[in-house]
């Protein structure tokens, strides 16, 4: 029989820093940090229903949701892990209200500034719900060895050198990206490392799929409720009616229409008419690998990644996945926004 090859994260990251002479390694080494940090958390999730790490931390975050223990538990390991390495100079946690500025010798010289959304889905811990890590990337705009900067933290999301997320479900997963297409790599618990399963992810033009949370159908804008409607319509040329798809956890129902094709909706309501989830943390990242792997991100109104932000926790409308489907999604959308919202 003979014996598949196997390429950890590790191996492929050295071979595709062989393809720049010019880089130095810190970014390889910042990608080390975030998956030994990924481990430890994947194994505290393992052992959840073992331990007292269920249910809320009793306190509330800067968003003014209920913080759940494995939330702090998450966060607390990210900015461990990445701290002491020392190859980035500040974290931007959506745990954390203000930029946490990484204090010793190696990260004064690092230029680089990791955003990350250490547990999304959090309301699905207690029932056993895949849940996922966000992270990504950016160079400082400020010189070394100064203060971290509010200026070296906004930035667009077409500014990121790389972005990530890892999915805690039936199996645990790291998808990312360095602006060269999409791969994933799979972890393997019996040798503790991540293996590449899923080179060079490609979504489909198109899908089958809508992710939408319809319980909110009432507070959309028109537009929005055209093209749910849209989608629910019998046409076979168009293999409609797609299916219904929505966990409640943003990262996997991503990455199920990141690998089939579908169209993942948080519109504005008439109650967050900014939108709900968070451009830094969540948005901005996954914007970058639907792009990377041919889908696309938008607000409703622009490019995800050519919003420029204004405050660290900003929130907006997202609409990606597929391309035809999020282009037709956004053009139901602006068609119908004037009159209706």
């Amino acid at each position: 029989m003979k014996t598949q090859k196997v390429t950890t994260i590790s191996q492929f990251i050295s071979e595709q820093q062989q393809n720049f002479p010019e880089a130095t390694g810190d970014l390889s080494r910042l990608f080390l940090d975030i998956i030994l940090a990924a481990k430890i958390v994947n194994r505290d999730i393992r052992r959840a229903g073992l331990v007292d790490i269920l249910g809320t931390h009793g306190s509330i975050n800067v968003q003014g949701e209920e913080v759940k223990k494995l939330d702090v538990i998450a966060n607390e390991e990210f900015i461990s892990a990445l701290s002491l390495g020392g190859d980035c100079c500040a974290i931007l946690s959506e745990e954390n209200e203000d930029i946490v500025r990484i204090k010793n010798p190696h990260s004064n010289k690092s230029k680089y500034i990791i955003s990350i959304d250490p547990l999304d889905g959090s309301s699905n811990i207690d029932v056993n719900a895949s849940i996922g890590t966000i992270f990504s990337i950016y160079k400082r705009i400020s010189n070394v060895y100064e203060e971290v900067t509010m200026d070296d933290c906004l930035q667009k999301g077409e500014n990121q050198i790389a972005a990530g997320y890892i999915i805690y479900g039936s199996s645990t997963m790291l998808v990312y990206t360095t602006g060269n297409g999409v791969n994933g790599f799979t972890l393997d618990s019996s040798i503790g490392e991540f293996c590449l399963s899923h080179p060079n992810i490609k979504i489909p033009e198109t899908g089958k799929i809508y992710s939408v949370n319809e319980g909110n159908f009432n507070e959309f804008p028109e537009g929005v409720k055209n093209y749910i409607n849209y989608c629910k319509q019998i046409d076979k040329a168009s293999k409609r009616p797609y299916s219904a798809r929505y966990i409640g956890s943003m990262i996997a129902d991503f990455h199920r229409n990141l690998l089939r094709g579908g169209i993942f909706i948080y519109p504005p309501t008439n109650k967050d008419p900014n939108g709900k989830l968070r451009l830094m943390y969540e948005c901005n990242p996954l914007a970058f690998i639907a792009e990377q792997a041919g889908g696309t991100a938008s607000t409703g109104y622009e490019r995800i990644l050519e919003v420029l932000p204004e405050k660290l926790h900003q929130r907006v409308p997202l609409f990606t996945g597929s391309k035809q489907m999020v282009e037709l999604a956004v053009k139901m959308f602006q068609e119908n926004t004037i009159q209706s919202f």
